[in-house]
């Protein structure tokens, strides 16, 4: 804990791996008045809801959340419940889907057990925004409307790039910021963080907030993380993420994929290092004192200590091992119950049977599986794109190192047609 520190050294902890702090002067002055009155700041985070897991990319906001509690802060963490089902336009070429009650309520359920790895739970408030969003009436939907203008709306490259495009953007859209900046005027919010992709929302909550008659709100924003692929930002929807509630070995595993470029970056953004022990890793394989492997084989331990704990690292770490080292099978090896219903005559194409088992993603993808080699049944490479097999029980199918299934029906044969 580090409680007790003056203001200024706040600021300063507080600004370390930022984007954008706005404004620092009204920071430190906050800050100043909460100490002379003995009272918190409020610092809100807001999440959709869209899925169901929290991920590192996630983890990068929620750990600065937690250095204001450190620092002795209260955290409002607002489960965009209401707003999750406009869907947030930031970054997007096209219009959200439009999500239901259910889906919305069934990823929240997740999410107050996941943010708690990370945040300290006796100075976290979750709450919810359809708790007010739900009961603003239609005369207040207009109210609030009536406080930003659509030249400034378009002003937002999202909506002009769309509009210049000939993409439609809709009423509905135009009212998440403003949406988002009521949750702010109703929980009288001090500072708001988030990614760098949600200025624009942020700075519109400033000037909402003083239509309201309160302080505008402090804005802190965080670089978004990249994905595994290293080109767009980590997105469950783009399949490139780390959930902080996977499974020790998926994280590990996954971690050890990331491009060489990447690993200083993820050190930074995903671990507790600091920038001179980044600096030195970086300086260590520039010399080929640190191979890539090496320094990729410690971010993944860190992070799986981070959330599941030292042993659960140890254990991730020796099964990485064992199995791309020695080519051993994964620890756990899921059944797959085929449907008779599947077969035809007995057989069934092997580039559908990976796409049923969740081998590959499609049948496309399975056949370019095939295609390379990358596909082995009961321990033999299969490389013909029309192999079919004759299901056995226990017959085992297995793509890569890190992927495999067992079978339970019939028996197998391959044969290529």
């Amino acid at each position: 804990m580090t409680e007790g520190l003056s203001p200024s050294r706040q600021v300063e902890i507080l600004r370390e791996g930022a984007v954008q702090l706005i404004e620092e002067g009204e920071l430190l002055d906050r800050l100043e008045r909460a100490s002379r009155e003995g009272r918190p700041l409020r610092v809100k985070l807001g999440a959709d809801p869209t899925a169901p897991d929290i991920h590192l990319g996630h983890a990068v906001v929620l750990r600065k959340l937690r250095q204001f509690q450190d620092l002795g802060h209260q955290v409002y963490f607002v489960v965009g419940d209401f707003t999750g089902r406009i869907g947030d336009p930031s970054g997007r070429s096209d219009t959200r889907p439009l999500l239901t009650e259910e889906q919305v309520r069934a990823n929240a359920r997740t999410y107050e057990r996941q943010i708690h790895k990370i945040l300290d739970p006796e100075r976290t408030r979750v709450v919810f925004n359809h708790d007010w969003l739900g009961r603003l009436s239609f005369a207040g939907v207009v109210q609030l409307a009536a406080k930003y203008t659509v030249a400034r709306m378009l002003e937002r490259d999202d909506y002009s790039r769309r509009f210049k495009a000939g993409v439609p953007v809709y009423i509905h859209e135009f009212l998440y910021p403003l949406a988002q900046a009521y949750d702010s005027v109703h929980l009288r919010v001090d500072v708001e963080i988030g990614g760098s992709d949600q200025t624009f929302n942020f700075l519109a909550t400033r000037e909402i907030m003083r239509d309201y008659g309160l302080e505008p709100q402090i804005v802190l924003t965080l670089p978004l993380l990249e994905g595994l692929d290293g080109v767009e930002k980590m997105s469950k929807s783009l399949g490139n993420h780390v959930g902080i509630a996977d499974r020790p070995q998926e994280v590990y595993g996954r971690l050890m994929s990331i491009p060489d470029p990447l690993i200083p970056r993820y050190f930074e953004l995903c671990t507790g290092a600091g920038p001179d022990q980044v600096a030195a890793m970086v300086q260590a394989m520039a010399r080929g004192d640190l191979n890539p492997r090496d320094a990729k084989a410690r971010l993944a331990a860190e992070v799986v200590r981070l959330y599941h704990g030292d042993e659960a690292a140890r254990e991730a770490a020796e099964e990485f091992d064992a199995v791309f080292r020695r080519g051993d099978l994964p620890s756990e090896v899921p059944d797959y119950r085929l449907d008779p219903a599947e077969l035809e005559g007995g057989r069934v194409g092997l580039a559908r049977l990976l796409a049923l088992t969740g081998l590959a993603a499609s049948a496309s993808e399975a056949r370019r599986l095939l295609a390379q080699g990358g596909v082995r049944v009961d321990g033999g490479v299969v490389a013909g794109e029309g192999t079919k097999v004759r299901p056995r029980d226990g017959m085992l199918l297995r793509v890569g190192k890190r992927k495999a299934v067992r079978l339970r029906l019939g028996t197998c044969t391959i044969r290529d047609d």
